[in-house]
């Protein structure tokens, strides 16, 4: 996938949408006056550029030199934000009460301050509905400032009130802002580090979460303190691979919001997240039935209003749906079915390339290349894991390890005997140097170090001897990632028995479904 330009402007006039740009030209229009402004060539020449190249943009301006190109990108950048704020009004609970807010500004400078005070008290109202306390604060605050400065007797004991009202917002937003903290560490902790590899990796992380974690979590009965502790938790589980912890979590996650509709419009993402990670916990659990059911709930979502209000919620709402679609074709042994998704995965992720993040991409390419291995097509799964092992990143590098052994194993499918030898050292290196080895991997290097030299006639014994050592660990707690990234365990069964990986599959599925 192309690197995009990193110039901000570019990139916000590349996210537009025509009637954003429709409208940011009449807005311009009807507040200048006039239709050759110097903002308006510059917007129509980076417009029609496919990548960001200032040599190539200057050479299509005829009325900015290069000592002004910078002034008026700034100006062009701040413009085009103004006519978005006009768009975008009506989007959202925050959008609503910061506009409320500003009229209560506005009357407040011309002096009338018990209209001002009127809007700010229905304001409290709508704030503690939804439980935006960050923005109660600025709500009280004001009303402190217009009450401390002026006499307007709105009515008695009001700077107690007020006093009162301030400490009990503060301390809300002290509490949120703990639990959010901690989730949020939580979360880097995963991305930088993947899964606990062993008891000492979780002897830390568990030393990391009970220094943090709130002494009191369990009184907090807040809708966004519930939600950030869930999260810590499921991060916690999730890391340690406790996978039925996890999915306990990430059940609560979603719950909560079950049990308050109205904070799906007002924190989709947050709700959107939690219905990945507990599709992640089915399929991580191999809960076939649940995992179907809450897909199906994930799917009708996408459809709705709340995830089609803007493109953010749009884009991570294709990605989650996708990758929770692709996983569906893992655990159901589908792979050829799985197949017919992904050209318009990559058309998608090409057009969302701008918005997508390098770990999401990871994610993607290996599922998209474990659906190929399961399918057979091992060469092409090959091409989407070098764009795994080719990346030049810090993220995940659980991620970078699994990718370089299933990278092993279709090379070895293949038949490219001496490659395999060579890459059977480089992987080992890699992985040695990186602390990853867990007993699976030791075992598959072992075989495959050995297999190539193996009589043809005693080959299905040594797989179904491999598959014998492997099988006592599938419980075990630090190597059950290993099994989720790759079912190493359906691949033997297929080498013993001579039936294809997603017929074994596909009878385990259909077994544990009903």
């Amino acid at each position: 996938m192309p690197n995009q330009s990193t110039d901000i402007l570019f990139q916000l006039i590349r996210s537009l949408k025509k009637s954003e740009k429709r409208n940011f030209k009449l807005y311009i229009q009807r507040n200048t006056g006039s239709k050759d402004l110097k903002i308006i060539e510059l917007f129509n020449a980076i417009d029609k550029l496919g990548h960001y190249d200032e040599s190539m943009l200057l050479n299509k301006l005829t009325s900015i030199g290069k000592p002004q190109l910078s002034n008026v990108k700034s100006h062009l950048y701040k413009q085009i934000l103004a006519s978005l704020r006009i768009l975008t009004n009506s989007e959202g609970i925050e959008f609503q009460m910061n506009e409320q807010l500003d009229h209560a500004r506005i009357l407040y400078n011309k002096g009338l301050y018990h209209q001002s005070l009127k809007i700010l008290e229905k304001l409290k109202e709508t704030a503690l509905e939804f439980e935006q306390y960050s923005f109660l604060i600025q709500v009280v605050s004001f009303e402190k400032k217009i009450e401390s400065l002026y006499i307007t007797r709105s009515f008695q004991n009001r700077a107690e009130t007020l006093s009162a009202e301030a400490e009990k917002v503060n301390s809300k937003r002290v509490a949120i802002a703990g639990l959010s903290n901690l989730s949020l560490q939580m979360y880097s902790w995963y991305i930088q580090k993947g899964h606990a590899r062993n008891k000492e990796d979780e002897l830390e992380v568990i030393e990391f979460f009970k220094k943090k974690l709130p002494v009191n979590d369990h009184l907090y009965t807040g809708f966004y303190e519930r939600l950030y502790i869930y999260q810590s938790y499921c991060w916690f589980a999730y890391i340690r691979q406790d996978f039925l912890m996890y999915y306990r979590y990430t059940q609560k996650w979603v719950d909560l919001f079950n049990e308050s509709k109205k904070m799906i419009g007002v924190e989709t993402m947050h709700f959107v997240k939690g219905m990945h990670n507990l599709m992640n916990a089915l399929f991580d659990t191999r809960s076939h039935k649940n995992f179907s059911s809450t897909l199906d709930a994930f799917i009708l979502f996408s459809e709705s209003s709340e995830a089609q209000i803007h493109e953010n919620i749009r884009i991570q709402t294709f990605i989650y749906l996708n990758s929770a679609r692709l996983n569906y074709h893992i655990i159901s042994g589908t792979f050829s079915e799985g197949l017919h998704l992904i050209p318009e995965i990559e058309q998608k992720l090409s057009a969302y390339s701008l918005y997508i993040d390098k770990h999401r991409i990871l994610v993607m390419n290996y599922k998209i290349a474990m659906i190929n291995f399961g399918a057979g097509d091992y060469s092409k799964s090959i091409d989407y894991l070098q764009k795994i092992i080719n990346e030049q990143t810090d993220l995940r590098v659980d991620l970078q390890c699994y990718s370089r052994l299933l990278h092993l194993i279709a090379q070895y499918e293949i038949g490219n005997v001496e490659l395999v030898e060579y890459l059977t050292k480089s992987v080992y290196r890699f992985m040695a140097k990186m602390k990853r080895f867990t007993i699976i991997e030791e075992e598959i290097f072992k075989f495959l170090r050995s297999s190539f030299h193996s009589d043809k006639k005693i080959l299905r014994n040594q797989f179904e001897q491999l598959l014998n050592k492997l099988r006592v660990y599938e419980k075990k707690q630090f190597e059950t990632r290993t099994f989720a990234y790759l079912d190493v365990i359906s691949w033997l069964e297929s080498k013993v028995l001579q039936k294809p990986m997603s017929y074994i599959i596909k009878e385990k599925y259909n077994k544990n479904k009903r």
